[in-house]
């Protein structure tokens, strides 16, 4: 008995180590996803990463923490930027929010107040009338805010925005476009942590692709 178990131990060990490893390898159309029609970057010697948002998403809130920590050591040959996306009308303001507190070079301090008043805070930062109040609070200037927030400029960029949604395929948030082709939100029912591994892997994948 107990050389059959010792055996079957064995097996089962086996199973799972060759099991782990082809789960350890990404894989298209489970892992991530080939735009039909990839985009250009902003520049060619380096590998783009952009992330698709919305600060009223719980898994954005909960990536947010994690995208953090990875820029802190980001990749020297990668560069990283946030886009807001826009699925529904009650989605722009988050998106002019974001484009006015980075006019106002605000962007380092206003990034996580903005996910902690919605998500830790419980404001909807979605009603105009509530955003203006509240930015007035955070010893930003109300006036400067709100001009720029409805200044030609931020709407020229929310209708930029809804152009690259289409251009790469968006069907959700959070999710992240890999040197304009590569679309991925991690593994389906993964962990923040499992989110940034394949990030990171298909950064790989890109790296190890590029002319040297």
């Amino acid at each position: 008995m107990n050389r059959l178990i010792t055996v079957l131990n064995v097996f089962f060990g086996i199973i799972l180590l060759s099991t782990s490893g082809v789960h350890a390898e990404i894989v298209a159309g489970r892992d991530y996803k080939i735009l039909q029609n990839p985009q250009p970057t902003q520049n060619n010697e380096r590998i783009e990463v952009i992330e698709f948002f919305w600060y009223g998403c719980p898994h954005c809130n909960s990536l947010h923490p994690h995208i953090k920590t990875w820029l802190k050591n980001k990749p020297d040959d990668v560069d990283f930027r946030y886009v807001p996306a826009i699925f529904r009308n009650n989605w722009i303001p988050g998106a002019k929010t974001f484009y006015t507190i980075v006019a106002m070079n605000e962007l380092e301090t206003m990034h996580d107040r903005v996910y902690d008043a919605i998500h830790r805070d419980k404001i909807d930062l979605s009603d105009e009338s509530v955003l203006f109040n509240w930015i007035d609070r955070q010893g930003i200037d109300k006036d400067k805010f709100i001009n720029i927030y409805q200044s030609f400029t931020i709407q020229n960029q929310v209708a930029r925005t809804n152009q690259m949604m289409r251009q790469y395929q968006l069907t959700g948030v959070p999710a992240f476009v890999v040197e304009g082709q590569y679309l991925t939100s991690g593994k389906k029912g993964g962990t923040p942590q499992d989110t940034m591994q394949t990030l990171n892997a298909v950064i790989d994948m890109v790296r190890n692709t590029k002319t040297p």
